[in-house]
Order: C-alpha cells, then sequence, then structure tokens
C-alpha cells in the first residue's frame, strides 16, 4: 500500500487487515519519522507486522522477489503516480491506481508498457459501484439530450481539477461522437473561468472545493421544458473499499492496464 497513511490509503489498509484472502506485506508513506513503525499499531489495528516505509522502489524490489502475486495500491498525488505505476510494472506488480491525475499521454504509455511486460494492472478514477452505475446512466442519457453540463464537489485537500471521476463521465458521454451545448448567444465572461472548463465537444466541467465535502457528482441535462439530473454523494471513504477489494482480486488475471471500474464489473 503506498499512501498508507493517508485517507484513502489508511481505509485500504483497514479493508486488506480484514479481509480474509488478502494480505498486507508492504506499507509505504512519505510521514517524516515513521520508518520502522508498524502500520496497525499507528492506525489504531493493532500489531499487522507490518514496519512503515519511505522507499517505494526498495519495497518494489523487495516484494517482487516473495510475493509473485503481489498487488501495488496507490492513493498518493498526481505528481508521483507515473512513476510509482511504471515501477510496479517494471518489477512486475500488478499496479491498482485510485491516484487521479495521469495525462492521457502517460496513461497510453503505461498501457504500452504494461501490455508489453504483460502485466495486468487498473487505473480506477473511482472505486463506487454507485458512480459506475451513475457514469452509465449520463452516457445513457446523452443519447437525448444536446446540452449538459458536469459539476464535481470535493474535499479543499484535492490536488486535481476536475477530478479524474469527472473527466471519466465526460469520455464516456462522449463516446456517442456528438457534440453538445451549441451555442445560443454569444457568452462574455466578466470572470475568467466563471463558465467551468469546456472539452473539445462542448461539455463544460466545474470543480468546486469545501472543507466539510468528500466526493460528490452531478451531471445535469438540458432541453426545451425540463431538466435531468443525475447526482452521487460520497459520504465516508468507506464506500470505495468493496470495489477495492474488487479490483485486488481481479488485477492479477489481466494482461494489460484497464481504466475504469466498469471494466471489472
Amino acid at each position: 500500500m503506498v499512501g498508507a497513511l493517508g485517507r484513502m490509503g489508511s481505509e485500504v489498509v483497514k479493508a486488506v487487515a480484514g479481509a480474509d484472502d488478502c494480505v498486507l506485506v508492504a506499507a509505504i508513506d512519505t510521514v517524516p519519522t515513521i520508518t520502522g513503525q508498524d502500520v496497525g499499531e499507528r492506525l489504531g489495528l493493532g500489531h499487522l507486522d507490518v514496519p512503515l516505509s519511505e522507499d517505494v522502489e526498495g519495497s518494489l524490489c523487495l516484494i517482487s522477489q516473495n510475493h509473485p502475486a503481489a498487488v501495488m495500491v496507490d492513493f498518493t498525488h498526481p505528481s508521483v503516480v507515473y512513476a510509482h505505476t511504471r515501477a510496479a510494472i517494471a518489477y512486475g506488480i500488478c499496479p491498482v491506481i485510485g491516484t487521479t491525475g495521469l495525462s492521457p499521454e502517460q496513461l497510453a504509455e503505461l498501457t504500452a508498457f504494461a501490455a508489453k511486460a504483460s502485466v495486468g494492472g487498473a487505473v480506477i478514477p473511482n472505486f463506487s459501484v454507485g458512480m459506475v452505475l451513475l457514469q452509465q446512466a449520463a452516457a445513457a442519457a446523452a443519447r437525448f439530450y444536446d446540452h449538459a453540463e458536469l459539476i464535481e464537489l470535493h474535499h479543499d485537500r484535492k490536488a486535481d481539477a476536475p477530478s479524474g471521476t469527472c473527466i471519466k463521465t465526460a469520455e464516456l458521454m462522449e463516446e456517442l461522437g456528438k457534440p453538445f451545448n451549441p451555442q445560443k448567444v454569444e457568452e462574455h465572461e466578466t470572470l475568467a473561468g466563471s463558465r467551468g472548463g469546456r472539452r473539445p465537444s462542448g461539455l463544460r466541467l466545474h470543480a468546486i472545493r469545501l472543507p466539510g465535502l468528500v466526493a460528490h457528482q452531478e451531471v445535469r441535462f438540458g432541453s426545451d421544458g425540463e431538466t435531468y439530473t443525475l447526482r452521487h454523494d460520497t459520504i465516508d471513504r468507506s464506500a470505495y473499499m468493496p470495489g477495492v477489494l474488487l479490483t485486488l482480486r481481479k488485477v492479477g488475471q489481466l494482461e494489460s492496464l484497464v481504466y475504469g471500474l466498469e471494466r471489472l464489473l
């Protein structure tokens, strides 16, 4: 587990420790002075006999020699997730990536690298089954509506905007190949960015960051005389754990990198 002491990482440690068919073999985090401390004791789970480390590559090297079916779960930061993912593939360890912020170019490179190495992996913008259902509903509704905007709301410590989940939702809607939001008037922003980010398809994405939020998303459709709104709210990060465990159990059956939880359901 890389990012073991973070909000999501600590939940994954708890979920893996409580699963009968999973074994935690390494816990990595960059919090100062944590090296050598037992991750279970640090998180209030009791002794797990898994010391914390700050050395990602050294841990991957050691694990690859002793645990041939190992999986690396990463919930860290967009600035390091590409390097972590590539290193895991290089050591023959299946990456399961919950960190968002990988560029399309980076994702394409990692997919090609994983295929060449015959290593399965998964990049999952959102591990919630409910969010997958929302995305599928949004893709279906996009057939019938020409006007749509997406709003995502997250806690104020999220580094990337818009969220990977929001981008993935837009991509699924865009698979129809149609344009959205034909302009009715000449728009002018008196404050730059007021209308959100505009994708080439015409879809607009809006990102809100506030303390007190966890993870929330709306897709709003409009047509003459009606609006249609889809919304998903994550109240607690434990909602993601069934999707995380499902991915851990299936990723070893893959031969390359997949993008999105719907590819595994």
